[in-house]
């Protein structure tokens, strides 16, 4: 796939996207290896409507099922001081290359995370309920993970945090 150029409030980020990331079970690829149009949607509502009536100064932030990262990275140019991007194992080096590409790694890290896990996305010893802003992109595609999804939010929200999400809506997801 190779390396996009996304224009994002006046900077232009480098995204990795990558060829043969497959689950090891199933041998399908994984969707997280290549940017969808969710991602560049959240991150463009962020950039202009977003900044609006949310102040990312001194903020962290969490990208859950981050996939590429683009709606993290676009907080982290907007002023979050701390920007988690989480997804499974495989996906970690594309998230990578992508903090390092970009130069933002002194606020931006990368994380293992398996939704409805016990696994914390926080730091050691810190309060899973540590983060203002939670971000979703395109994580609604698969109904037998959305139960995990649930787990996973109830653990890392508390009173305050604020949750944007987008998605592509598809017909054969069901209604959940």
């Amino acid at each position: 796939m190779g390396v996009r150029e996304i224009q994002v409030a006046d900077t232009t980020l480098l995204i990795h996207e990558l060829d043969h990331v497959c689950d090891s079970v199933t041998g399908r690829a994984l969707t997280g290896s290549w940017l969808w149009d969710s991602a560049l949607v959240l991150s463009e509502w962020i950039a202009t409507q977003g900044r609006l009536i949310f102040d990312f100064k001194d903020k962290t932030v969490l990208e859950l099922g981050a996939g590429a990262g683009l709606p993290g990275l676009t907080a982290a140019l907007l002023g979050a001081s701390r920007v988690v991007l989480t997804d499974i194992e495989p996906l970690l080096p594309g998230l990578i290359d992508n903090v390092e590409g970009n130069g933002i790694g002194d606020r931006v890290e990368v994380r293992q995370l398996v939704w409805g896990s016990d696994e914390s996305p926080g730091q050691g010893g810190e309060s899973d309920h540590e983060f203002d802003l939670v971000l979703m992109s395109d994580v609604f595609f698969d109904p037998e993970e959305m139960a995990a999804l649930a787990k996973t939010l109830k653990k890392v929200c508390r009173k305050g945090t604020v949750v944007w999400a987008a998605s592509e809506v598809r017909p054969w997801t069901g209604e959940y």
